[in-house]
């Protein structure tokens, strides 16, 4: 026990609480039971440590080493995003939605200009769709490769960590090229893109497939078959089918325990039914399968990009309506900043009406027919939905998200109670929760 004045044991209405500060685990335990007490031992982690997994507070009480309850207490990085979007226009909320799954920003603006469109009744140009499952799939193996990363940073396996941030800076290095930002992209934008990608995109693609195929056995190599990693992951976060459905968790957490349930096959979207692609599953509902889950969905992803490369053909990336195709053909100046002269010049050249709409276009938006809508992607984290509101004016009255994060947090007290203090990092690492999309 501690000595300080200042921490001294005080009494609940739970029993009586005890600060712990440093020492040996043993020892307190030890003086514990020779001062006979029997109360529990509650411990906090986070919301600032290590094995946390982003800004979440873990409250766990504790018999010994064993978990007998957990909790997540979230908050921590709260953004008042989907308010925020209340405030903007349709197109401005794309800004606002690329942050909330700060890994998977790409997933985030598709599954919102979805919904818009849905709205609007507006179907993209083939180029910009299949664009999207372009740029949607080099997001997945990346956000693959951070949770790779940081769940081996997590266990001690710091190769791993080391390994898949280098892989990841790939995955960045590409997606900068091909949208002009590493992340919180608003490249997808209701309607289309931002933009067309850059002439040799398709080369760099390839390039990027090459290294991916060339580096991804390494993980086999050194985690796959790793005894310390298939002992710290087999047996632990056991969650099955019955478990996730009663839940609501998706993705690689329920694709573990069986269920081939995956948002591309089940309603697909974006052409997602012409691509030729496999939902890898597992069945022993565990840590380890999640890993291996995750592992071939790389793999997956790297098929999908390979067919988008050759299915992706010339055209248009913005519907033609030039009332909603905000911006329209920005060209970007020398400085990396706002229009070029060029484009200024043209636009002051046309008419002062086309000015005029082009002026209004941009601050205050279009409008969107009155309805709602809700829209779903497949995220590396499961089912991200939105549910967007409209009263035919040019900003939503409401945008609510199905965050997968959020969701599948909820299984972690299934997962971890009953098993170690230690196996708590395994589990929560599993379930890779994203704290921006969690808050949001």
């Amino acid at each position: 026990m501690t000595t300080d004045p200042y921490a001294t044991e005080r009494q609940t209405t739970e029993g009586p609480v005890y600060t712990v500060t440093g020492g040996d685990w043993d020892e307190l335990l030890d003086s514990v039971a020779q001062d006979e007490h029997d109360d529990r031992i509650v411990i906090n982690m986070g919301p600032q440590h290590p094995s946390t997994h982003g800004v979440l507070r873990l409250v766990l009480e504790l018999e010994g080493e064993t978990v007998t309850q957990a909790r997540s207490v979230i908050g921590y990085l709260h953004t008042g995003i989907e308010k925020n979007c209340e405030y903007r226009t349709w197109t401005q909320g794309v800004t606002f939605v690329t942050r909330m799954d700060y890994l998977a920003p790409l997933f985030n603006e598709a599954g919102y200009c979805l919904g818009v469109e849905k709205l609007l009744e507006v179907e993209v140009p083939r180029r910009a769709a299949l664009i999207r499952v372009l740029l949607m799939e080099i997001n997945r193996i990346g956000s693959h490769l951070v949770c790779l990363a940081t769940g081996g940073m997590e266990l001690g396996a710091l190769t791993g960590m080391t390994a898949g941030f280098r892989e990841r800076e790939e995955v960045l290095h590409l997606l900068e090229y091909l949208t002009g930002l590493r992340m919180n992209h608003a490249f997808i934008r209701p309607g289309g893109l931002a933009q067309d990608l850059p002439e040799d995109w398709r080369e760099k693609v390839l390039d990027f497939v090459k290294v991916m195929h060339s580096r991804l056995p390494d993980y086999d190599n050194l985690l796959t078959g790793q005894p310390i990693w298939k002992q710290r992951l087999q047996g632990v976060g056991y969650l099955p089918v019955d478990g996730c459905l009663a839940l609501g968790a998706t993705g690689p957490i329920l694709r573990s325990a069986g269920l081939a349930w995956d948002q591309r096959k089940i309603e697909p979207y974006s052409l997602y039914e012409e691509f030729d692609f496999e939902v890898p599953t597992e069945t022993a509902a565990d840590c380890y399968a999640r890993y291996l889950l995750r592992v071939a969905e790389m793999r997956e992803s790297l098929k999908i990009i390979e067919q988008a490369c050759d299915k992706i053909e010339p055209g248009p990336v913005m519907v033609e309506d030039r009332k909603i195709a905000w911006p329209a053909q920005l060209s970007i100046g020398s400085d990396g900043m706002g229009n070029s002269l060029e484009h200024v010049r043209k636009i002051m050249g046309q008419s002062m009406e086309s000015l005029i709409h082009h002026f209004k276009l941009v601050t205050e938006g279009f409008h969107v027919p009155p309805g709602q809508v809700y829209s779903t992607v497949e995220s590396p984290r499961g089912e991200l939905g939105y549910h967007l509101v409209s009263d035919g004016g040019t900003r939503p009255v409401r945008v609510h998200v199905r965050d997968p994060s959020f969701v599948n947090l909820q299984t972690m007290p299934a997962m971890s109670e009953g098993g170690m203090v230690a196996d708590v990092i395994a589990a929560v690492a599993s379930i890779d929760p994203v704290m921006g999309g969690v808050d949001r």
